[in-house]
C-alpha cells in the first residue's frame, strides 16, 4: 500500500475508542430493528438511508466497502445479507469481528486498499455499500471501476461523496464557525500542505485527504457504466458551513445495467 494509505489505516486505528462517529458500533435499538428488516443506518454522516435503498437483502451478497467499525456491516448481516467487510483499518475490522462473535453473525473480513478490489471475482456481489470514504484515496475512479466489475448485473452501488467545496476552507476556523477560504481545488493533503504541515497532521493521527472534482466524483460513476437512479444530500454538522453550503455530502444510488 502507499504510505498515505498506511497512515490512514493507523489514523482510523487510533480513532477507534476516541468517539469518532464512524467507529462507535451500533445501538441495541438498531440491532433489534435490523433483525426485523428495518435498517437504521447511514451513508453520509447524519441522514438515514431510504428504506428502498436497503430492502430485500436476505440471501444477497453485500460488500460493505470501507465500512469497518461495527456499524453498517453488522446491520446488513442482521437483515439476512451475506456480508463481506472490506476496510484498511485492523481495529475497525476488529469492531465488526467483535459484534459478529457476540451476535452470532457470519461475516467475511478483508483488510485492503479500496482502490484495489482485485481479490474479488467479477459479478460477485448484489450490493456494494460504501459510506463516505472516497476522500481518503487519491484515485476515486479506480475504486469505481472495481465496484462496477464486481457487481452483478442489476446490482446496486450505494456511496456517499464529500462536496469538494468543503476543502476550500481553513478547517480549524470552520470548527469555530468562521469560514475563511484558504485552499484551491482540487485539494490534496499531499500537495496543498507543506511537508512540515503534513507531518504535523500525521503526528496528530489525522487522515490524509483529497477533495476530487465533481467530474470524477459523479461523472466517474456514470463513466464506468452505472446509471445514477437516486440521490440525496446531507449537512456537515458545522453550523456556519451548513448555513452556506447545505449540500455538504451527496449520497448516490447507482445501478449496474
Amino acid at each position: 500500500m502507499d504510505t498515505y494509505v498506511e497512515q490512514n489505516a493507523k489514523a482510523w486505528d487510533w480513532e477507534v475508542g476516541h468517539n469518532n462517529i464512524w467507529t462507535d458500533g451500533c445501538t441495541q435499538e438498531q440491532i433489534d430493528r435490523a433483525r426485523k428488516g428495518d435498517l437504521d443506518m447511514v451513508l453520509s454522516p447524519f441522514k438515514k438511508v431510504p428504506p428502498s435503498w436497503v430492502c430485500d437483502l436476505k440471501g444477497k451478497r453485500v460488500l460493505a466497502l470501507a465500512s469497518g467499525g461495527g456499524q453498517q456491516a453488522v446491520l446488513l448481516s442482521l437483515a439476512g445479507a451475506e456480508v463481506t467487510v472490506f476496510d484498511v483499518s485492523k481495529k475497525q475490522l476488529a469492531q465488526d469481528a467483535s459484534y459478529a462473535d457476540t451476535l452470532g453473525l457470519s461475516m467475511q473480513l478483508v483488510r485492503g486498499d479500496m482502490r484495489d478490489l482485485s481479490c474479488f471475482e467479477d459479478a460477485s456481489f448484489d450490493l456494494i455499500y460504501n459510506p463516505t470514504s472516497s476522500c481518503f484515496i487519491d484515485d476515486v475512479k479506480a475504486m469505481y471501476r472495481h465496484c462496477y466489475r464486481i457487481l452483478k448485473p442489476k446490482g446496486y452501488f450505494l456511496t456517499s461523496v464529500t462536496n469538494p467545496v468543503l476543502y476550500m476552507f481553513d478547517e480549524k476556523q470552520a470548527l469555530k464557525n468562521k469560514l475563511r477560504v484558504k485552499y484551491t481545488l482540487p485539494y490534496s493533503d499531499l500537495s496543498s500542505l507543506s511537508e512540515k504541515q503534513l507531518q504535523k497532521r500525521m503526528q496528530k493521527h489525522d487522515t490524509v485527504e483529497f477533495s476530487h472534482t465533481l467530474q470524477d466524483l459523479l461523472g466517474g460513476v456514470t463513466d464506468c457504466g452505472f446509471s445514477i437512479t437516486d440521490l440525496y444530500t446531507d449537512t456537515s454538522g458545522c453550523m456556519m458551513m451548513d448555513s452556506y453550503v447545505h449540500d455538504c455530502y451527496l449520497a448516490l444510488r447507482a445501478r449496474k445495467p
